[in-house]
């Protein structure tokens, strides 16, 4: 292991952002024994717990003057105290840098995308793990690279395979990263709110082929995605459900939607050329999917159900519907449960629903009642999420699935949505009535 990059930071250290990304920066620094005084915290919120000095305005920062700032993703490099440190003089670096400074023997392949990342990832992570228990997958999901670092150094084994969802930010600041394969998902419109355009964005995005030493496969099915692959700086491969290589395992599949399926695919393939084993293809197919992000729940008297407590937004919702219809035969029924908490959605977009008749929508919650009158939509409405489970097992026969896409948030009954998504479970599981 070469530790030079990390022992030779200027201090003082500046982490900015304590989030997940932020503290495991800070504990991986921790191990190198930089002491109190050397290193900076910086938060928006006031934090008197650490044993460093803390900034939390960026006047605060600029005066103690750092020489190393390392970034957390969520904030803005173009920054102008972040532009005006490093105009100064300032290294800028990341956890991705950190830990990345320390890789040796791993094989890491890269996943990035404007949507499918978290599942292409989760896909390999559960491919990999039949064969190497020590691979590590995390980044923008889960755990962040650093704990991975942490631990090599703590003497835990070394992964065989590392798989990295890497976001638009996080490619903004990741010159350590090295990558053996990558994977760009599907490009579309997103966080125009940090980019100045579009052009932007996906420059950014296609930063993960100048990292990649042998191949990145880029989705076919987003028609941005085909054409930005002709500006890769790496070979390219194009793979969708249509052409890869192991289309005989989609009917196996466990996850839902065309979409899902394009996901598998660029998963597969990956795997493919990696020359992984069968059983990390096989594992991969029986894969069920994200937590609370169409997962799916189980098959009780021929009645699938579906948890997408994750879908607070009129698009998810839609995605989730379109998945499902895949999977009815023409006389099922889909009912789908919608409501929880509003926050301003366009509930009319919804009104396109009242065209296919197996769509049986429940309406439930806070917003159920407004849901309900802005979609035009018919349906029941009940006060609370578990009343109109039951009523949906009750009403539900064999060939049918019951998904909660609810659209709203789970602020009127629930913490948050994982634990909407457990709850739905939970009941659906045990058979009872709430």
């Amino acid at each position: 292991m070469d530790a030079t990059y990390i022992k030779n930071l200027k201090t003082p250290i500046a982490i900015i952002g304590l989030g997940k990304s932020g503290g495991a920066a800070l504990s991986l620094l921790e191990q190198f024994a930089y002491r109190s005084e050397q290193i900076i915290t910086y938060d928006e919120k006031p934090n008197a717990t650490l044993a460093y000095k803390h900034c939390h305005t960026p006047e605060q920062l600029l005066a103690l003057n750092p020489k190393t700032l390392v970034v957390s993703p969520g904030v803005p490099l173009k920054s102008e105290w972040i532009q005006k440190l490093v105009s100064d003089g300032a290294l800028l670096t990341s956890d991705i840098n950190l830990a990345a400074s320390l890789i040796t023997t791993e094989k890491i392949i890269g996943v990035t995308g404007s949507v499918g990342k978290s599942t292409v990832v989760s896909l390999l992570g559960a491919g990999a793990k039949s064969f190497d228990p020590n691979c590590f997958v995390g980044g923008n999901i889960g755990i962040a690279f650093s704990t991975y670092a942490l631990n090599i150094l703590k003497s835990g084994p070394r992964a065989e395979w590392v798989v990295l969802e890497l976001s638009s930010y996080q490619l903004e600041n990741c010159a350590q990263l090295n990558l053996d394969y990558s994977i760009v998902t599907f490009l579309s419109a997103n966080h125009l709110e940090r980019y100045s355009s579009l052009e932007e964005y996906y420059q950014t995005k296609l930063k993960i082929t100048a990292i990649t030493k042998e191949l990145c496969l880029f989705g076919k099915t987003s028609k941005d995605s085909e054409k930005y692959s002709a500006l890769a700086h790496s070979k390219t491969k194009l793979i969708n459900a249509e052409n890869f290589s192991r289309a005989e395992l989609l009917p196996k599949l466990f996850l839902l939607g065309l979409h899902n399926k394009d996901n598998f695919a660029l998963a597969a393939e990956m795997a493919h050329l990696c020359a992984w084993p069968e059983s990390s293809l096989i594992e991969m197919a029986q894969y069920r999917g994200l937590a609370h992000r169409l997962e799916f729940v189980a098959e009780l008297r021929g009645v699938t159900y579906v948890n997408d407590s994750k879908a607070t937004a009129i698009d998810s919702v839609m995605v989730a519907v379109t998945a499902c219809l895949e999977n009815i035969s023409a006389v099922g029924k889909l009912f789908l449960l919608l409501g929880g908490k509003d926050k301003n959605l366009p509930w009319n977009e919804l009104t396109i629903l009242i065209k296919n008749s197996q769509i049986n929508p429940i309406f439930f919650g806070a917003c159920g009642r407004l849901a309900k009158e802005s979609s035009a939509l018919s349906g029941e409405y009940f006060e609370n999420l578990g009343s109109a489970i039951n009523y949906a097992q009750r009403r539900a026969r064999s060939g049918d699935v019951v998904l909660l896409s609810p659209g709203g948030t789970s602020l009127d009954e629930f913490k948050n949505f994982e634990q909407r998504g457990d709850f739905f479970k939970t009941l659906v599981l045990s058979g009872f009535e709430a």
